[in-house]
């Protein structure tokens, strides 16, 4: 079964094949160049950027895999969540060629796909259920009890900004450029001095999962204010401090649910999965409590990526069949 899959949520066009679980081909066009203009992306931009290059994607992925339109068995494509704007461009592309060539259209859950990133490149039995997994990236943070492949609970959410939106808005007030997540995670690996937390950690006296950064996001704006004008030690301390207060936070709901359910498995999804810190903290504080973790193989996986549209939609057409 030949399976092509779609992912335009946000600002990277990005088209796969898949051959049953197996990635033949992806490709990915990014927008960063475009949204560093306005440190963000503007859904409207975003959108014509998808337009422009969904068919010289679509083209490329093709190619390279030596397969036309009419050999593709199946089309799965990013419905929700995710800018609409772009979203919409994705789908109609989807929808026209699923109609075109009559065949199979499965719509796919956004941070659904996240989670099934996770399955990229391993078995299914290498992820034991039920497992906490961790979800962060641009619009979302969640935590979700994953009882079994395709039974997920909800069990805490962002009450605000999502982890990776602050991350931009932060490296934004230090007018450095968009994406936050990659430049504030250089900075503060540069950054020589102790953690002195200088940051609230929001939430962390409530017995619940939720989380908040809009206190730290305003923490920060408030310490860039003071310092007038910011040298290059300021800038990474900074980012040093704000990094460590966002993983402390996201590790302590993480490890705090694994408590409350009494489990020995967290899983990783999302943008911030790709985080070195982050990624260290959750997998160090794993090993000592000896339990399971899991993130995707490789950050390509933790981007936004129409792999992992493949992947959730090859596993839903197995459920179905």
């Amino acid at each position: 079964m030949l399976l092509l899959a779609f992912e335009t949520s946000c600002d990277d066009t990005s088209i796969a094949i898949f051959r049953d679980r197996g990635l033949v081909v992806m490709k990915t066009r990014s927008q960063i160049r475009e949204h560093n203009e306005t440190k963000w992306v503007v859904p409207e931009v975003a959108a014509r950027l998808h337009a422009n290059n969904i068919f010289g994607v679509l083209e490329e992925v093709l190619c390279e895999a030596n397969l036309t339109l009419e050999e593709i068995d199946m089309i799965a494509c990013t419905e929700f969540p995710g800018l609409m704007p772009s979203l919409l461009v994705g789908m109609s592309v989807a929808k026209t060629l699923s109609n075109t060539l009559k065949i199979p259209y499965i719509p796919i859950d956004h941070i659904e796909a996240h989670m099934f990133a996770n399955f990229i490149g391993r078995e299914t039995h290498e992820i034991p259920f039920p497992s906490i997994c961790l979800t962060v990236s641009g619009g979302h943070n969640e935590l979700y009890l994953w009882k079994s492949m395709f039974e997920r609970e909800k069990i805490g959410e962002t009450l605000d900004d999502s982890a990776w939106e602050a991350f931009d808005k932060v490296a934004k007030m230090m007018g450095l450029w968009y994406p936050g997540g990659p430049i504030i995670g250089k900075l503060a690996s540069e950054y020589e001095w102790e953690f002195c937390s200088i940051f609230p950690k929001v939430l962390l006296d409530k017995e619940g999962h939720d989380f908040s950064f809009s206190g730290i996001k305003s923490a920060v704006k408030r310490e860039v204010d003071s310092r007038w004008v910011l040298t290059e030690t300021d800038i990474r301390e900074i980012a040093f401090e704000f990094e460590h207060t966002v993983v402390s936070i996201l590790a302590y709901k993480l490890f705090h649910a694994v408590e409350v359910y009494g489990l020995s498995s967290v899983v990783l999804a999302g943008w911030v999965s790709a985080n070195d810190h982050l990624l260290d903290t959750i997998k160090n504080e794993a090993k000592l409590r000896h339990i399971t973790f899991t993130a995707p193989i490789s950050k390509i996986y933790s981007q936004d990526n129409a792999a992992m549209v493949g992947i959730l939609a090859y596993y839903r057409y197995k459920n179905i069949t």
